[in-house]
Formats: C-alpha cells, structure tokens, sequence
C-alpha cells in the first residue's frame, strides 16, 4: 500500500487504521513504512481519505504473500479460499475432520495484532514439524512451505510481514502436552506471539478431553469458544461401533 504525497493533505486520519503502525506522519503529510507494511488492505478501504491518496501499488511475489495472509478479501490460488486458514477447523460438526481421539491445532503467529515476519513462523513450524505432525494441504500457510515435512518455507519469502499465519494440523489427544513443551520453548525463540487454537469433540459423557491436558500444562484458557452445529446440513455422526 503506498499514499500519494502529491495529493496527501496530512490529515492523519488514515493512522489509527493500521494494525501494524506502518503509518506515520512526516513533514505534515502520512508515510507508509513500506517494509513494515502487511498490505491489509485496512487503511484503503476504511479510512475514507477525503483526498483518495491511499492507493493499491502492483504486487508480485514474493510481496503477494503479504496480502494472501494478511487481506481477508484476497483468495489464495493454491487454496481457493479467503483468508489465513481453511474452513474445516471451524466447521467440524460438519465435515467431522478431527475424529474422536484426535485434536485440531491452530497456531497463529503473529496474533494478536504484532504481525509476523516468516522468518519467526518457520520457527514455529520447524518445531512442531519434529513431532511428526502433518500440516493441513488446504491451507495458504502450508502452500508456501518448500517442505511440509520439516516446516521449512521458502527461501525468498522469509523477511515479508504478514498480519499473521495459521499453522494447522491434527495430533493424538496423549502428543499434547509434548506439542505444549515444544511451544514454550519456541515462543522464547521469536520475536513475535501466537495463538494456540485447540479443536476437540465433545466426548458421550459430555466432558472436553483435552480440559485436563490444558490445566496441568499452565497454560491459560480463554472463556470462549466457537461451536458450529450445522445448521442447515446434515451433522456428521462418526460411527462408534
């Protein structure tokens, strides 16, 4: 994203829509850091500068990654789908990808709203990869990965900044407090943060299997959650017997 300096008139109103603070004011008229830069998209379409000098510059790779994982609006060719992640760990209910038995990880680096270098994500990555994980395919994170297997990506992408990345895949209930340890020690090693996004089924006797893990490990939960029921589809029944 770049802004016009013929037509910037310095009003500033475009600075508090940027989430990364790329924006700044020099000799009275706003500067965008350019490296610094997610290309969110957020301040050209809500902003509303009253001279339209925020503008849209050409993007080619490796900056398009920037907007693949950072502008919701933006669809990722190897995926088809908008925004940092896929839709099966929000619509399980649905499509029943995590079985009894098995979670569903998400780690977000970056979020919330420090942003990430890839550099740091494949850190993340690179150690949770020697767990033996395997990295959802339908996902425009793994899509930029040269090899899925250990977590590296490629080369050429590593300084850009993205608003975040997901990380995604499945791991045995008993592997969670082994992925837990690895995740305090690589957060020590970034210069970023993350999420930790943890997907289960509910089990018969209606408690959550991974409850217990997530105590003993000290790791703080937040009080809330998504729950996708199906509305409108048939749910997915898993066969028990």
């Amino acid at each position: 994203m770049k802004i016009d300096q013929e037509l910037c008139i310095g009003c500033g109103q475009c600075l508090p829509y940027c989430p990364v603070d790329a924006i700044s004011l020099e000799d009275d008229l706003a500067e965008i850091d350019f490296e610094e830069c997610a290309e969110c998209g957020n301040c050209l379409r809500m902003a509303s500068c009253p001279v339209d000098a925020i503008y849209q510059q050409e993007l080619v790779w490796p900056r398009t990654v920037r907007s693949i994982l950072s502008d919701p609006l933006t669809i990722a060719e190897e995926s088809g789908i908008s925004g940092r992640g896929t839709e099966e760990m929000k619509t399980n209910e649905v499509t029943g990808r995590f079985k009894l038995g098995s979670v569903g990880i998400g780690i977000e680096v970056g979020r919330p709203i420090t942003g990430a270098r890839f550099y740091d994500v494949e850190k993340v990555a690179q150690a949770v990869a020697k767990l033996g994980v395997e990295f959802e395919k339908i996902n425009p994170t793994t899509s930029l990965m040269s090899d899925p297997s250990t977590g590296k990506f490629k080369d050429d992408i590593l300084n850009e900044k993205v608003l975040s990345a997901i990380l995604e895949f499945p791991i045995k209930l008993e592997k969670l407090p082994e992925l837990f340890d690895v995740l305090k020690k690589v957060s020590d090693e970034i210069d970023c943060v993350f999420s930790l996004d943890v997907a289960t089924r509910i089990a018969p006797d209606g408690s959550v299997p991974t409850d217990p893990f997530i105590k003993a490990s000290g790791l703080w939960l937040a009080p809330n959650g998504k729950t996708n029921v199906g509305l409108g589809r048939p749910r997915y029944k898993e066969d028990l017997s």
